[in-house]
């Protein structure tokens, strides 16, 4: 029964030390990604526009003049 004891709290310590080595990484901005914000201009993401909302726009527009 002593063994568990043992081996749980050898798991809680090797557990706490991956879970400081892994906020030391994204501190130092290992997780940072910059390749894609150089690569963004490249792919074009056309937006679906609402019909509807066109249509009540322009109506608007042509009743205010």
């Amino acid at each position: 029964m002593s063994v568990i004891y043992i081996l749980i709290c050898i798991s809680v310590f090797v557990a706490a030390v991956f879970l400081l080595l892994f906020i030391r990484s994204v501190k130092s901005g290992q997780f940072d990604d910059d390749y894609t914000p150089s690569v963004r201009i490249l792919f074009e993401n056309k937006t679906k526009k609402n019909p509807e909302k066109e249509q009540s726009t322009k109506y608007k527009q042509s009743n205010s003049n």
